[in-house]
């Protein structure tokens, strides 16, 4: 059966440009990690079906750590050595170094933040992580399921994954009526904890928000909130390795810690549809093979490449345009956590992110335990104006975005000319 044929040179190419060391590693490697297991089930399976031949997937990587240069060279360096049919990013300030390049070459470009849509960037999605938007639904279980909490102090770092987050807790927390008492933006690269958490503490709040902080800031200021004896509710995004807090610190302080990322053997995903139905043996293959590594990305760019393959077979083609069709031709997609629908076009510009369902998480007896899935359509419907307006408030709508992003590079041309003028 020369269709089912995997012995052809030909590949198909896929670029992985994300952090794969320093401060956001853990929003990288393991999602390459994830990404190399269902490479190779693909690939076991035969490939991608393309014109009645079936091809092998190649991922190809490249670490941009924190450099926008190194984000630069690897975005040329993909594109120069592979014919790149899928880019995937974490996005934020990188995708900003990058997507000009990658748009004007009609690369399709996936992102796990949505703050980086906008209408100047057509072949940019966000198909399976719709960061921050989904934090919505951490805020409104929590506060329905506490609602003796009535003040909140909250803090993130000054970038392109911080300050949105931080905009859309400020709306959650607002449209939930929560009080929010203090606020600390710090430096995108960390600070220490006690200059963060100290103000945070000293205004007394019922709940202490992480925002999206990075799991290094996680952890030293929840330890930090420990040691000086806070006895209220922490709330964050991310916990990743919430293990070792647990070992640190104790399950008993860490319980009831609200987050936004499940283990994939948790009893709620079994009905879900997302790796052929297989989200145990996804997660325990990948422990097996990165043991102590899982993190809230370590499927999530797997489950890009799952709604990016099933575009594929539907469109026949691996052309952009093609495929970037089929996956809204699919209407209702299908993603980790059950259907979902195209949705951006009033904040960012452009309807290019997949919103459904998204699962709240609660540390309980020292694991993580889904105790519910929020709507975030059905949040969206009700508090979309909130959102935009602290968005707005945070210079984080597209508009906003992009006027400052063409000001600085004008900016950059108007010195240079000057300078070449004065020799």
């Amino acid at each position: 059966m020369p269709r089912l044929s995997v012995g052809m040179a030909r590949t198909v190419d896929i670029g992985f440009l994300a952090p794969l060391s320093g401060q956001a590693e853990s929003w990288g490697l393991p999602g390459l990690q994830g990404c190399r297991i269902w490479e190779r089930w693909l690939n076991n399976a035969g490939g991608v079906l393309i014109g009645g031949r079936r091809y092998p997937i190649r991922i190809h990587a490249y670490d941009c750590g924190e450099s926008l240069d190194a984000a630069r060279e690897g975005a040329q360096a993909l594109m120069r050595e592979h014919d790149i049919k899928l880019m995937m990013m974490l996005g934020g300030d990188a995708y900003r170094a990058v997507g000009q390049s990658l748009m004007d070459r009609r690369i399709l470009t996936s992102t796990l933040l949505p703050s980086d849509l906008s209408p100047d960037a057509p072949y940019l999605i966000a198909p399976s992580e719709v960061h921050p938007v989904y934090v919505v639904t951490g805020v409104e279980w929590l506060i329905k399921a506490r609602p003796e909490l009535k003040s909140v102090a909250l803090c993130a770092q000054q970038d392109g994954m911080g300050l949105p987050s931080l905009a859309t807790y400020r709306a959650a927390f607002k449209a939930a009526g929560v009080e929010i008492v203090h606020e600390v933006q710090y430096p995108a690269e960390g600070a220490p904890a006690e200059n963060v958490v100290g103000p945070m503490l000293a205004a007394k709040p019922d709940i202490l928000c992480w925002c999206t902080s990075y799991t290094p800031m996680v952890h030293a200021m929840t330890e930090y909130a420990h040691a000086k004896g806070f006895k209220g509710q922490i709330l964050s995004c991310t916990c990743d390795h919430y293990d070792r807090l647990v070992d640190r610190l104790g399950a008993e302080f860490m319980e009831g810690l609200v987050f936004q990322f499940p283990d994939f053997d948790d009893p709620a995903l079994s009905e879900k549809a997302f790796f052929f139905n297989r989200p145990n043996a996804f997660f325990e293959e990948y422990n097996a093979l990165y043991p102590d590594s899982w993190t809230a990305v370590s499927w999530e760019y797997a489950a890009i490449l799952d709604i990016w393959h099933a575009a594929v077979e539907k469109a026949d083609s691996v052309a952009p345009a093609s495929v970037l069709a089929a996956m809204k031709q699919l209407g209702e997609v299908t993603h980790a956590f059950g259907p979902a629908e195209w949705w951006g076009a009033e904040v960012f510009g452009i309807d290019n992110a997949l919103v459904g369902d998204w699962p709240v998480v609660r540390i309980e007896e020292g694991r993580a335990k889904v105790v519910a899935f929020g709507s975030v359509p059905g949040w969206l419907r009700r508090h979309e104006d909130l959102l935009r307006a602290e968005m707005r408030d945070l210079g984080q709508m597209w508009q906003q975005r992009l006027s400052y992003e063409r000001v600085l590079a004008l900016g950059a041309r108007v010195v240079s000319d000057e300078d070449a003028t004065q020799g």
